[in-house]
């Protein structure tokens, strides 16, 4: 292949995020795929591009437009790839066109810029230093049980986003799952005139963002799980006299309570000797 495609990171607000890298891409592009004409119109417009062909990939239309976008490639054309607001491809279109793009031996590149998850996560306050992006969870059903319960078990800070008509059923969940107390951080309206972070528990902001519907787009920052503390010797003997009591050799029982507790095999064993 010739030509290549370029992810283009755009504002995820403020229009004047948008970066001299970026501007380049775009006024160099021969087409540039967008998720939205009359949104990405004003961007493109500020920035004097506005004599682009423009190719509709949203939810909708990217695996239809796969095709498309490699013939152009394989044409040799370079093809500008942006989405409403933030990086393709994170929790935005871009993914499943890079992958064929890749696949295929073609040349993808980006161009970084704007983030609201990495700016909400520096914002909030909360440990920065690992953590976990999540994007959107799943609606409803076991599907979203099943991703509550593992963010709720998760030791690293974890990075949701959220839609304003879903935020309260999504905090109250959290609440319900990770406990009333977790820290917690929201982030709205990033880089806009109106941009908030607000900072409490999870009861809290349950109830703060119980009235109504807020507006704007929301990204949720959950402090991580805190480590379950060791068990004490006491409560490995007492479940090493119930394996043995059931009939389960003192060797065998050492490693059932080693991996139930997570502990040394070695030390465990050593408190067998203790029971006599």
């Amino acid at each position: 292949m010739t030509g290549r495609l370029v992810l283009v990171a755009t504002p995820i607000g403020n229009l004047q995020d948008v970066t001299a890298r970026a501007i380049d891409a775009l006024r160099e592009a021969d087409v540039i795929c967008c998720e939205d004409t009359r949104h990405s119109s004003k961007l493109l417009q500020r920035i004097g591009v506005s004599d682009k062909p423009l190719l509709i990939v949203n939810e909708h239309t990217e695996h239809d437009s796969r095709e498309k976008i490699m013939s152009l490639i394989v044409a040799g054309k370079s093809v500008a790839l942006i989405t409403d607001a933030g990086s393709p491809g994170i929790s935005d279109p871009g993914e499943r066109i890079v992958r064929a793009i890749i696949d295929a031996g073609g040349i993808v590149t980006a161009t970084p810029g704007p983030s609201a998850a990495i700016m909400a996560v520096t914002l909030s306050g909360l440990p920065a230093g690992r953590f976990v992006f999540e994007g959107f969870l799943p609606r409803s059903g076991a599907e979203r049980k099943e991703r509550l319960e593992m963010v709720a078990s998760e030791a690293r800070t974890v990075v949701l986003y959220e839609a304003p008509h879903r935020l309260h059923k999504t905090l109250t969940d959290l609440e319900l799952m990770c406990g009333p107390t977790r820290s917690i951080a929201i982030a709205a309206e990033l880089t806009k005139v109106h941009e908030e972070i607000w900072r409490g528990s999870l009861h809290e902001a349950a109830k703060r963002y119980g009235d109504g519907e807020p507006r704007g787009e929301f990204v949720i920052v959950l402090a991580g799980a805190t480590p379950a503390a060791p068990p004490s010797d006491d409560e490995l003997l007492a479940a090493l006299r119930a394996e043995i009591e059931s009939g389960v050799s003192r060797k065998d029982a050492a490693s059932r309570v080693s991996a139930r507790f997570g502990v040394s095999k070695r030390h465990v064993y050593e408190l067998t000797l203790s029971l006599g």
